[in-house]
């Protein structure tokens, strides 16, 4: 007979990958790519001819979609590289709490509690400040919030329509 195991899972994830394999000859500016880890947008791509060994490579130039970071990179063409699986959700902006948090609310009724006002880069600053004076001023507003690999954040906002 075998022996029965108690087996233990740490993680509880549905398994889905954050990321998918896409040959590096085929990514294109203002694609999305991943570099050193973090989920960029690709700003330039050049590729060199094939050389003495063969292959040809490409040389990507991208921003971290969080950060605003420069990232490059240097891939043989045929090889694959990874690509984010992104995301955007739109989401009205119910309340703004003192410490920077935001309580959303999308398209079904559900709220959302577990996101902060964009920090960490100048443009990130401006669009807080944006939000903050939009939001105290009695504007009804929505948010866009951009998410890859686990990261989500608020990257754009517009005054809803519905509000007039």
């Amino acid at each position: 007979m075998a022996e029965e195991h108690d087996v233990h899972f740490e993680s509880a994830d549905a398994g889905a990958s954050l990321t998918y394999p896409q040959q590096a000859g085929t990514v294109r500016k203002n694609g999305f790519l991943v570099i050193k880890g973090r989920p960029c947008k690709v700003a330039d791509v050049s590729t060199s001819k094939t050389g003495k060994h063969g292959h040809a490579k490409c040389h990507f130039v991208a921003i971290d979609v969080f950060t605003g970071k420069k990232y490059e990179d240097l891939t043989p063409s045929s090889h694959n590289c990874d690509i984010p699986h992104v995301s955007r959700q739109e989401f009205t902006l119910l309340d703004i709490t003192e410490d920077g948090f935001v309580s959303l609310m999308d398209e079904a009724g559900n709220t959302k509690d577990d996101l902060t006002l964009p920090s960490g880069t100048d443009d990130a600053s401006k669009l807080a400040d944006q939000i903050k004076s939009d939001f105290d001023g009695g504007k009804e507003l929505v948010v866009t919030v951009l998410k890859a690999m686990g990261e989500e954040m608020i990257n754009a906002v517009k005054v809803s329509s519905a509000s007039s």
